[in-house]
């Protein structure tokens, strides 16, 4: 019962957070806005210059939503990964959707050279680079859930993701060393990702992938509370364990696939938040997980999205460097802190 309060405060707690820290990041920017104008603005009301209105509903709101969806998704998925392949350095992208994605990018931008004409016309589209990494994530999607569905064993599944990888980096590096310094340059801006180039269109489409994959998480919660006591475990409670790990590994890749079509490779959120939560929650229930990665993943995002974009500044960092930069030594601390993983 005193353990129940304590998850519900903490629960309260996040959610306060997680608004001062979603309006905190509509308020910073390049542009000074006053707070009480954002306010205004956010509630369709005409703040007092109406380039204001523009900067706030059609750039940073997007731009905040997309960073929500994006740390919560990324850490979500890296507890499912961890969980199931029951590995701590297990991440959002280990089958290898990041990997297919970026090659799909890859042969956009360097490939468009080479055929030229109707494609070199398409790459100037702002949907191009979605689709081509949308279309790359899909394809390894399916090669993933094949093998899923003819092997049984985990880290066998978990060693061929990593192999869809290491083919597709090796081909992207063919392409990189072959494309002129333009393309090649284009191509290295995307693998730092960005949150701020969404529309409203793309955010209600990452919306709805977003919503799909969460429910397949939460549909997964009492498959991934058995297999941490191992598979034989999961079997004797009557699990059925090929159709739990395909839908484990459908939402993963519905996760990960999205968001890295909309907002690029985002590294270290989902590796580190999951290790975080548990360190903070000390419970390895992830009916109480999942909400709480969801919640800490949105905060750390937006954090380091207000952090990148350097307030009352016209540069914006990359906001891969961010991410490294402010959750590494956090987890090093905790890790040594503690001295074990909770598993």
């Amino acid at each position: 019962m005193v353990q129940s309060k304590t998850y519900k405060l903490s629960f309260l707690l996040l959610l306060v957070l997680l608004l001062v820290f979603f309006l905190g990041n509509i308020s910073l920017g390049s542009v000074a806005i006053p707070f009480d104008e954002v306010v205004r603005s956010l509630f369709h009301l005409s703040p007092e210059k109406a380039s204001w209105a523009y900067i706030i509903q059609d750039y940073r709101l997007p731009k905040a939503l997309t960073a929500v969806m994006v740390g919560a998704g990324l850490s979500v998925c890296g507890l499912l990964m961890q969980t199931l392949f029951r590995n701590p350095l297990a991440g959002p992208f280990v089958l290898g959707l990041s990997s297919g994605a970026s090659l799909g990018v890859a042969l956009l931008i360097m490939g468009a050279t080479a055929v030229g004409g109707v494609l070199t016309t398409w790459l100037l589209s702002p949907w191009s680079l979605v689709i081509a990494s949308g279309i790359g994530s899909f394809i390894v999607l399916l090669g993933v859930l094949a093998v899923s569905i003819r092997i049984k064993d985990t880290m066998a599944i978990l060693i061929i993701g990593l192999m869809f990888g290491s083919f597709t980096a090796a081909f992207v590096g063919v392409l990189a060393y072959f494309s002129p310094a333009e393309q090649l340059q284009q191509y290295i801006f995307w693998t730092f990702g960005s949150l701020g180039n969404n529309t409203w269109e793309g955010l209600l489409i990452l919306a709805i992938c977003f919503m799909v994959g969460i429910l397949l998480s939460i549909a997964s919660i009492k498959p991934l509370n058995a297999l941490l006591l191992g598979e034989n475990y999961a079997k004797s409670q009557g699990l059925h364990l090929q159709k739990s790990r395909i839908i484990i590994i459908l939402a993963t890749c519905i996760l990960a696939g999205s968001i890295t079509a909309f907002a690029g490779p985002i590294a270290f959120i989902g590796l580190a938040v999951p290790h975080i939560t548990r360190q903070i929650f000390t419970t390895s229930n992830h009916k109480v997980l999942i909400p709480a990665v969801l919640l800490f993943g949105a905060i750390l995002m937006l954090l380091c999205d207000s952090i990148a974009q350097l307030p009352f500044s016209d540069y914006t960092l990359p906001i891969n460097a961010i991410t490294s930069l402010i959750g590494a030594p956090v987890v090093i601390w905790l890790l040594v802190r503690k001295r074990k993983l909770l598993f």
